[in-house]
């Protein structure tokens, strides 16, 4: 049997806000996918890759799993040894979730009991993303794994809070003039350093208070009226998301994205938000224009995500 592909995902709504309890909507993105393999280790990627793995190993090796989701650690040492690497074009440092696709991949294939993403309860769901959150903790400090379990059940997740995720429906992307898009700020951004901006600004009052009464409630409010297609109030409170985090997510917004991120506000074109946790990598682009927001954006790599 071939080993599944993993794919990239994307958070379209909740970046930072999960940490504090906002919602957050995830979708996976296909375009950018991993897998593990065995080869005779020729390449510096495959070498890197192997030596990753045999360091992570170690880490796996000491972490307290609970029963039902033991990993056959012995056996991922062995393959280690035989030449596993993981083969993948998913960006590091984008956004797009390349340590999640790496950790669901090895739970898959080294997990005792055995998923079906279809069948999985929502406390399976709970439980899964306590585990994913032990394992990528390793790449970036404290992680919620949220990354793993998108990329693990390859279906879209709603954040309901902290503590709760479902299996959501998203609409169906269509051919309209709207879009929902992707623009490479042509750096890459470290999660762990930006998480710690976050946790620092955290520390006043200020920007605590803001961040529970105005960034979730924009966030959420996009949630929703994104999952019942509701373009008015969608672009509405993303206007609302775009200028919030350009007054107070300015350190995570790369900048080579800023003029393009205030242009946007001052012609109400589009609207740029994070994508995951900035400093570069992916911006995300809402548009009701997407030919008109494409040329305003010129010199910008874009990629288009969805549709409407």
């Amino acid at each position: 049997m071939t080993n599944p592909l993993f794919y990239a995902k994307i958070l379209l709504f909740g970046e930072y806000g999960i940490i504090e309890d906002s919602q957050g909507l995830t979708l996976p993105y296909s375009f950018y996918k991993g897998t593990l393999k065995f080869s005779g280790l020729e390449s510096d990627f495959e070498k890197k890759s192997n030596d990753s793995l045999l360091k992570y190993s170690e880490y796996l090796k000491d972490l307290k799993l609970p029963e039902t989701f033991q990993l056959n650690i012995s056996k991922f040492k062995k393959d280690i040894k035989k030449g596993l690497f993981f083969d993948s074009n998913i960006p590091q440092g984008y956004g797009v979730g390349s340590s999640g696709a790496l950790v669901a991949a090895i739970f898959e294939k080294y997990s005792l009991k055995s998923y079906e993403p279809e069948q999985v309860s929502k406390d399976e769901l709970k439980n899964l993303r306590t585990i994913f959150g032990q394992m990528e903790s390793y790449f970036h400090g404290k992680s919620s794994g949220i990354d793993p379990l998108i990329c693990y059940m390859n279906l879209p997740i709603l954040i309901e809070s902290r503590d709760s995720v479902d299996k959501v429906t998203v609409p169906a992307s269509h051919e309209g003039k709207g879009a929902i898009f992707l623009i490479d700020s042509g750096m890459t951004g470290e999660t762990g350093p930006m998480v710690q901006i976050f946790f620092e600004k955290m520390k006043t009052e200020g920007f605590r208070k803001t961040m529970k009464e105005e960034f979730i409630r924009y966030n959420n409010a996009c949630i929703d009226a994104f999952l019942k297609k509701e373009m008015t109030p969608l672009f509405r409170n993303l206007k609302s998301l775009s200028v919030w985090a350009y007054e107070h997510f300015k350190p995570m917004i790369p900048e080579s994205i800023y003029n393009a991120w205030k242009k946007g506000l001052d012609t109400n074109a589009y609207y740029l938000k994070l994508c995951g946790s900035g400093g570069g990598g992916y911006i995300l682009g809402f548009t009701k224009d997407y030919s008109k927001a494409e040329k305003m954006l010129e010199g910008f790599h874009k990629e288009v995500i969805y549709r409407f």
